[in-house]
């Protein structure tokens, strides 16, 4: 069966912190309340997302690898991960502050968790006037100090905020304490990791267990990274109809694409799937007399045998994430 441009059913978690804009700004049909993640494309275990459109509806990221191996990942990717699909796409909606949080790298999860570690990156898609991120340290600081800080309940005295707005755009390195404040709705691209080390989550109580959620102090004390960077928020060009560098790391490359009239991409040199992220607006997408639409808040996976594609809006932005 020949490979096709692929839509996923997306997979929904609650989140305490979560809210509606999932489905009110990206029109997710998702009704319950405090949903906070659209999981796009996931091969998490328990959490895979299937194709959900035309002849191979139903199957799995991990089943396509199986059955296509390099026509499906790419040589090297299918040398490097086997089996498995080395990314994970999400939606994520804030509507109060995630824990503080920090996550191990590929050597620390390997040995703890037998995963991957999880670098990953967001892309802010809509925030409420004032809405915050906490990325890094605002000055240098001794694991001695830290613990300190942490145990008087005034670590967040030592952290980085940054007030967001649309299409800022924030690397996320393991190693980088950070958390998404109130209000903020974004894309975020990552390893195909669900560990998560959380340093403090401001003494709340989950309703759905009426209890504290756990904290990972003594694990976290080996993930940080203490040193503070100069910059953290990414600068990028937003050339109509070009793919412009947005976040390229040893983990994933993404770059942003604004449309505004018809494009022909040309991926015949490139060893890898390619994900579209539609992050404003809506495109048609042309492949083989086939038209594939996407809109706002929509994600879609071009196989590595898909050589060429037509693109097609007069507005929209989309994000474009291969290895």
């Amino acid at each position: 069966m020949e490979l096709y441009p692929l839509k996923f059913q997306p997979r929904y978690h609650y989140r305490i912190w979560g809210g509606n804009k999932l489905s009110s700004e990206l029109n997710k049909d998702c009704q319950e309340a405090s949903i906070g993640e659209s999981w796009e494309i996931s091969d998490v275990e328990g959490n895979e997302t299937v194709v959900a459109e035309g002849a191979l509806a139903g199957h799995s990221l991990k089943a396509l690898i199986q059955s296509y191996t390099v026509d499906f990942v790419g040589k090297n990717a299918y040398q490097q991960f086997g089996d498995d699909f080395p990314l994970l796409i999400k939606f994520i909606d804030a509507a109060k502050p995630l824990s503080i949080q920090v996550h191990p790298d590929d050597e620390l999860a390997r040995k703890r968790h037998d995963s991957f570690g999880k670098n990953e990156m967001w892309y802010v898609m809509q925030a409420d006037p004032g809405a915050e991120l906490i990325v890094g340290f605002n000055q240098v600081v001794t694991r001695d100090q830290y613990i300190q800080h942490l145990e008087d309940g005034t670590v967040t005295d030592l952290l980085n905020t940054e007030n967001v707005s649309k299409g800022d755009t924030y690397y996320i390195p393991t190693g980088r304490v950070h958390a998404i404040g109130a209000g903020v709705l974004l894309a975020e691209i990552q390893q195909t990791s669900n560990v998560t080390y959380r340093i403090y989550d401001y003494d709340r109580v989950d309703i759905t267990t009426g209890n504290k959620r756990a904290l990972h102090t003594e694990l976290a004390l080996d993930a940080i990274d203490f040193t503070p960077a100069e910059h953290y928020k990414t600068s990028y060009d937003k050339t109509p109809n070009t793919a412009s560098k947005l976040v390229y790391s040893p983990y994933f490359r993404t770059a942003i694409l604004p449309l505004t009239g018809p494009l022909d991409r040309d991926y015949s040199s490139l060893d890898s799937f390619v994900i579209y992220i539609c992050v404003e607006g809506s495109l048609d997408l042309i492949y083989k007399d086939q038209v594939y639409h996407l809109k706002l808040g929509e994600t879609l996976l071009l196989p590595a045998s898909i050589d060429r594609v037509s693109l097609q809006s007069t507005e929209a932005v989309i994000l474009e994430v291969s290895l």
